[in-house]
């Protein structure tokens, strides 16, 4: 069995898609992710002109050899847009090779190592009381984690609050948008957030929060501390991952957990912070670190140090990626929770899928392979739409962090 096609396809069912589908010699068809928020045209353009010519011919079942040819051959390694691509062509194999087992995937990585995959969603709101309808109405869906972001008085736009409470979505214009930033004023209302929360729901329930890069070291060491009263399942990307010895820094600061790695895009971006134990849980994803050849080791190096997976799962990773992330979830020893923003119903139209959620637990499907398809005819009715995340401005013009 070799490879005969491969095939880039982008969509946009509500927002932008990038998906790989390979198909062999024998009739079998796998796809991946290859969605890189706000930079799609990039993945698909290295995917179609120097990536999916080197694949024809190919035996699909080499996984690994063709990861290593995708990775040391291409002399320039690493990156957000190569490590996309490589990740959506060795997600697509894996597709393959359960297909052709007549299983799986999660069976080929060692089976089941839990029932189910305990998820969080996301509630938000602009004042603190709408959150916490938010926070109940997720409670009442089963989940048994949310995520609480709520807006900041004085600031027009806040990260993390959105009009659809249900379908959030960053990338929202065709040049990007300018939002502006107090760390002062946010750092005043996050504990009075955690407090109501706590003070309604109690704390059998698993609050996460997301800083999303915009505090130093010692200003997210000192909120970290004023929150562990409140018992944080974790804090998100406290701050910029790039000077990895900050987070030492928080660390002297706080016992809060500290969850970070959903921009990193393979074990040299985290190889510190875990050695180190300088985090508690490891957000890479399928789609961005390499695919599941990849994200394996990175989990398997977070295990010997007591790091627990946390995968990002936000709206720009299709259901393609949120299948594979499953069936890692489900086989991982150390696996600590799962990010599941749901897609709109057009996007899980135009990506028949056989997960399915139910008391709080996402659960990949039975099917061989994946179990998760694209429609290429319905995907063809949604062209691409240029689509940017926000820039972020403090409130003196000042560029910072998004």
């Amino acid at each position: 069995m070799r490879i005969t096609d491969a095939k880039v396809i982008v969509t946009s069912p509500g927002r932008n898609f990038v998906t790989l589908k390979i198909t062999t010699s024998d009739g079998v068809t796998g796809i991946g992710d290859a969605t890189l928020n706000g930079r799609e045209l990039s993945v698909a353009s290295y995917l179609r002109d120097h990536v999916c010519p080197l694949l024809i011919g190919r035996d699909p079942a080499r996984i690994e050899d063709t990861w290593q040819y995708l990775y040391r051959g291409a002399y320039w390694r690493r990156g957000p847009v190569t490590m996309t691509a490589i990740a959506a062509v060795d997600t697509a194999l894996w597709d393959i090779k359960g297909k052709v087992a007549g299983l799986p995937v999660y069976q080929l990585l060692g089976g089941r190592s839990r029932a189910g995959v305990t998820v969080y969603g996301h509630a938000n709101g602009e004042t603190i009381p709408e959150v916490l309808d938010e926070v109940a109405r997720y409670v009442d869906l089963g989940y048994r984690a949310v995520r609480v972001q709520c807006g900041i008085p004085g600031l027009d736009a806040t990260y993390g609050v959105s009009r659809d409470k249900m379908f959030y979505e960053p990338a929202d214009a065709n040049l990007p948008s300018e939002a502006t930033w107090s760390t002062e004023r946010y750092l005043r209302v996050v504990p009075e957030l955690f407090a109501a929360v706590r003070d309604r729901f109690g704390y059998d329930l698993r609050i996460l929060h997301d800083i999303h890069h915009r505090l130093t070291p010692i200003e997210a060491g000192g909120l970290g501390s004023r929150l562990e009263e409140y018992a944080p399942f974790w804090l998100e990307d406290p701050v910029p991952a790039e000077l990895q010895d900050g987070f030492r820094l928080i660390r002297q600061h706080t016992t809060a957990p500290i969850a970070v790695g959903e921009v990193f895009n393979s074990i040299w971006d985290c190889e510190q912070l875990i050695r180190e134990q300088l985090i508690d849980f490891i957000r890479a994803t399928v789609v961005h670190a390499g695919g599941i050849t990849h994200l394996r080791r990175i989990f398997d190096l977070a295990a010997l140090h007591h790091v627990r997976t946390g995968s990002h799962g936000a709206t720009d990773l299709s259901p393609a990626c949120m299948s594979a992330a499953l069936h890692l979830d489900i086989a991982v020893p150390n696996f600590g929770i799962q990010e599941y923003m749901r897609h709109t119903e057009a996007t899980d139209e135009v990506f028949p899928h056989g997960y399915r959620f139910a008391d709080g637990y996402l659960h990949p499907s039975e099917e061989p392979g994946l179990g998760v398809d694209i429609d290429e005819k319905l995907a063809a009715r949604y062209p691409y739409e240029p689509a940017y995340l926000p820039v972020n401005r403090l409130t003196d013009g000042s560029m910072h962090n998004w």
